[in-house]
């Protein structure tokens, strides 16, 4: 087995001129992760770039955020194992961020509050105990939810460059990546995640154009369609039918994950409304945003369904690999789509797809690294400091934070072994914070009669969600898909809010304004 798949790790375009791509431009980040830090005068400045992102850079940024190397390799496995079906995530995560940004739900009115995290909103309406707990449900759920990030990024990076599978090189891949990500973000703060983000952004568009053109050359339309219809049928087109490993209730779970979840209550992207300049960029932001999110998930998806055309047409010694007879390990196939590429695409431009690749791989990382780090040092030990934290000693604090989630990333991603689609993993591992955030937010926001207490246990119910993944489920024999368990949250969620509220009201009734 080993040596078939050295082999076929072994037969990309992948040169040496592609290495000196990649270093170059990953010198290029570092070089300004060092040059904005001259720029940082405060924890504004540090977590929230100043408050300064236009239209243009704000739709950038966001974007490279949300479509990290974690994005397109996931997305791409469910293309793999979904065939067209799949697109039912992108359509409906372009529709949902659409009408957050026309309506300008959630995000408009805490750009309107001018607050810095998620949490030091729940202080302002609800108390310091709400926050509190908020930020550690937020870096709880948060922090599990990138723990594969690293993983997944690097066997991209294995996969199409032809190097082993075994030995030193995932973990070395790992190793280097992560320190990068962690100079620059700790030196530069939110101004270096912005401006890297935006240069990212370009040389991602760029880089995923280039892949699906040399895939559709190499495959042709036809092939794609006839060949997905061969092996999956209907059920490779149509989400709702049996067999196609979706189904009705996996639909609604990414209205709310992909769609609402994506947009308007993930830290991440939050963050870049809360660093507009008006609740009106805001709202421009995300409109604008709809075309690129639905983009996301589309073009990995694609990327994915070419994979498994390419290795049922073209190359039967992979498909002996990935499908093996009974009895056998199938490789993973997260590897799938790496693989093709290196195999597609020349050299040259395989190295520019690369650092394309690692461009959403940074963007990820110093995004989610700066977010879960700050919610800590503001929304955690901040609030339960006597007199408080100075500005030096906040960013500080964060600085040190980073290295040591990053420092867990690497740790988690080298020893869990769960059998979760990555896609899955995280919505499951995210809802432990955005199943009990959701029904805060919205009560908070938009009803009066929300009180701190309904808030808290709120929260707290979002820990139900651990129950959707594998190892949780077969631990407690419990027989449900974890779309249905997260489903299930949030609506035990609301329900808490809604009852805790009314039960434990707030004594003072003015808290309870929106």
């Amino acid at each position: 087995m080993q040596e078939n798949l050295s082999e076929a790790l072994g037969q990309t375009n992948f040169t040496s001129w592609d290495w000196l791509i990649v270093a170059v431009y990953l010198s290029i980040s570092v070089i300004i992760g060092l040059f904005v830090k001259r720029y940082i005068k405060n924890m504004s400045d540090y977590i929230g770039a100043g408050r300064a992102l236009g239209t243009a850079l704000g739709v950038a940024t966001l974007t490279g955020t949300e479509m990290g190397l974690i994005t397109v390799m996931y997305s791409a496995q469910k293309g793999f194992t979904g065939g067209f079906a799949a697109f039912h995530i992108a359509l409906v995560a372009g529709v949902v961020t659409f009408f957050v940004g026309f309506s300008g739900f959630i995000v408009g009115r805490l750009r309107e509050m001018e607050v810095l995290t998620i949490p030091e909103y729940y202080e302002r309406r609800f108390d310091k105990k709400t926050r509190v707990l908020g930020g550690i449900m937020l870096a709880l759920g948060g922090i599990l939810n990138m723990g594969l990030f690293l993983k997944v990024g690097s066997m991209f990076i294995v996969g199409v460059t032809g190097l082993s599978t075994q030995g030193w090189a995932l973990p070395m891949v790992m190793i280097t990546l992560l320190v990068l990500v962690l100079i620059y973000t700790v030196m530069g703060g939110m101004l270096s995640v912005v401006v890297t983000d935006y240069i990212q952004f370009v040389v991602l568009s760029f880089g995923l154009l280039i892949a699906v053109g040399f895939v559709i050359a190499n495959l042709g339309w036809a092939t794609l369609y006839e060949t997905v219809t061969a092996e999956m049928g209907p059920a490779g087109f149509n989400p709702f039918m049996e067999g196609s490993g979706f189904g009705a209730d996996y639909v609604l779970w990414q209205v709310f994950t992909a769609g609402l979840v994506s947009c308007a209550i993930w830290p991440t992207a939050v963050a870049r409304a809360l660093a507009a300049k008006s609740p009106a960029v805001v709202r421009k932001q995300f409109m604008w945003s709809s075309i690129s999110f639905t983009i996301r998930f589309m073009i990995p998806n694609f990327l994915g369904i070419a994979a498994l055309v390419y290795i049922t047409v073209k190359a039967p010694e992979l498909k002996q690999l990935f499908f093996p007879a009974d009895g056998v390990k199938a490789l993973d196939n997260l590897y799938a789509m790496p693989i093709v590429l290196g195999r597609i695409i020349p050299a040259g431009l395989i190295g520019i797809i690369s650092a394309a690749m690692i461009a959403a791989f940074m963007s990820t990382h110093d995004s989610y690294l700066l977010c879960w780090s700050s919610v800590i040092t503001q929304d955690i030990v901040a609030p339960l400091t006597k007199g408080g934290l100075s500005t030096a000693a906040r960013i500080k604090l964060t600085r040190v934070l980073i290295v040591v989630i990053g420092l867990y990333i690497l740790y988690w991603g080298l020893v869990y072994d769960g059998g979760d689609d990555i896609w899955d993993y995280m919505s499951v591992t995210g809802a432990i914070y955005f199943t009990g955030a959701f029904a805060v937010l919205v009560g908070g926001l938009y009803w009066k009669g929300a009180s701190s207490n309904g808030a808290f246990l709120a929260l707290l119910s979002g820990l139900c969600a651990i129950l959707g993944l594998g190892p949780v489920k077969e631990a407690v024999g419990l027989n449900l898909e974890g779309a249905q368990v997260g489903l299930l949250t949030v609506v035990f969620s609301l329900i808490v809010l809604v009852v805790g509220s009314l039960v434990f009201p707030d004594k003072n009734k003015e808290r309870g304004t929106v």
